[in-house]
Order: C-alpha cells, then sequence, then structure tokens
C-alpha cells in the first residue's frame, strides 16, 4: 500500500535544512590556499636562512595557525540548520500517550542567584505546552533557605494566574521577568478582554517582585513553631536533614521543594 506523503500522521517532525554557502567554501579555499603556500615557501627559503630559531618559530606559528583554520573549515563547511514542528507531534501521538516529565531545578544561594530569577524559571517551567497531569517539577535548594520556601508559596498563588493566562493567549515568552519587559506593550488591536487580563497579570506580578525583594532585604525570621517555616530554624545550609516540602498544587501539576544532604 503506498504512503500519502500529504498524509500528516507521516510527515516528519524535524527537517535539516542545508545552507547553500557556495560564496563561503570559495572565501575559505582561497586563504586556506594563501596559508599552504606561505608554509611551502618556509620549507624552500630554509637554506637561506641565517637565523633557524627565528624561522622554526615561524614555521611552527603559521603551521599551527594553518591547523587551526583547517579545523574551523570543516565545522563551517557544510552549513546547515534543522527545523522542527512540534504540531504535528499531536497528529501522529495523543496527549495521554506522552510520557511523565520529571523537571529539576537547583538553586544554591539565593544572594547570589536572586529569588525572583529562580522563580521566573519555575513559573516558565510550569506553563510549558504539556499535559498537567504528566509533569512535576522539583525545585532543590542548596542553600536550605527559608527566602526560597517563600518565595515558591507565593509564586504558586501568582502560578494559578500565569498559568492559565499563557495557555489561554499562547503566551510565547513565559518568563514573566522577561514577557514584562520595558518595551511590553499592549497594542491597539488587542482585545479589550486581553488588555484587561494583561494588565492584572502584570500588577500581580509586580506585587510578587515586591514581596520577594522586601523579604530579601532583612533576616527571615521563622519564630512561630506551627508556621511551615519552623523547619528552617536554626539549620546550616551544609548541616541539616532532609526537608522536601510539596506545596499547594497547581492544576495536577506536582512542585515540590527539596533541600537534601549529599
Amino acid at each position: 500500500m503506498a504512503i500519502n506523503p500529504q498524509d500528516s500522521t507521516c510527515l516528519p517532525l524535524q527537517e535539516k535544512i542545508v545552507h547553500n554557502n557556495k560564496t563561503a567554501r570559495a572565501i575559505e579555499l582561497i586563504i586556506l590556499s594563501l596559508l599552504v603556500s606561505l608554509l611551502v615557501y618556509r620549507l624552500f627559503t630554509f637554506k637561506d636562512q641565517n637565523q633557524f630559531i627565528p624561522w622554526l618559530l615561524a614555521l611552527l606559528c603559521e603551521s599551527w595557525f594553518t591547523f587551526t583554520w583547517i579545523l574551523s573549515m570543516c565545522i563551517k563547511w557544510n552549513q546547515c540548520s534543522m527545523k522542527t514542528y512540534p504540531d504535528r507531534l499531536l497528529k501522529r501521538v495523543n496527549e495521554f500517550e506522552f510520557l511523565p516529565v520529571d523537571i529539576f531545578v537547583t538553586t544554591a544561594d539565593p544572594i547570589l542567584e536572586p529569588c525572583i530569577l529562580t522563580m521566573n524559571t519555575v513559573l516558565s517551567l510550569l506553563a510549558v505546552d504539556y499535559p498537567t497531569n504528566k509533569l512535576a517539577l522539583y525545585l532543590s535548594d542548596d542553600a536550605c533557605s527559608p527566602l526560597v520556601y517563600y518565595s515558591l508559596l507565593e509564586t504558586t498563588k501568582f502560578a494559578k494566574l500565569w498559568v492559565p493566562f499563557c495557555k489561554e493567549y499562547n503566551i510565547q515568552v513565559r518568563a514573566p521577568f522577561r514577557y514584562f519587559t520595558s518595551n511590553s506593550t499592549l497594542l491597539e488591536d488587542d482585545s479589550l478582554e486581553f488588555q484587561h487580563e494583561w494588565k492584572k497579570i502584570k500588577n500581580e506580578y509586580d506585587d510578587l517582585y515586591k514581596k520577594i525583594e522586601v523579604v530579601a532585604q532583612k533576616p527571615f525570621t521563622c519564630d512561630d513553631p506551627n508556621s511551615d517555616f519552623a523547619v528552617f530554624c536554626d539549620v546550616h545550609r551544609s548541616d541539616h536533614p532532609a526537608i522536601i516540602k510539596v506545596p499547594n498544587p497547581l492544576d495536577s501539576i506536582s512542585l515540590i521543594f527539596c533541600c537534601l544532604m549529599f
């Protein structure tokens, strides 16, 4: 039975595109011929040299430069790129056939790695276009910092707004830190509903940003023994028991906070 090439189930998921680089190849060959000519000239003029050491150093340097040029030319000789077609995947495989995916995000220092950047990574991963019941996100904090866990709790609340917003309006940049930049503005042809949601989400993200920044500027206290942060009291980043906490789940996405000792 013949296979119909127009059948969506037979179309490839990726395609290798070979670029036409004849001009670049010609330039590379000309330069290579000049380098080889220079080496040949060095060898033929050996008998006329009065100083052997300078001649040898020049030959070694030019030989090494020619060798590295050949290596770089081999890499650039066949220039190509890969084009993927993720939209064809759903035509070939049903969502219930997708494999479960575990994503690990690591952080080691809330000072050197600001929590807001780590939380933006978490938000962008929570909003990926993948079945929520087969996605698990683990945040591993080597610093055992209550600030990171506090930021994660607040981020979970914001994610309940951010994730549906991204999926409903097909937002491509799913890290709010990048999406709500100074250059990100609403367009006149955007619907009123989108403009309202955009402003609402931006205000919520600004509030999240301010909360994390305010808490980060002062020592974090966890005096209440009944709070979620009591387990972080009197612990050292290099000497503490294993801490595993599961924040409020987000649409069946498993979100797990880990502080482990290795």
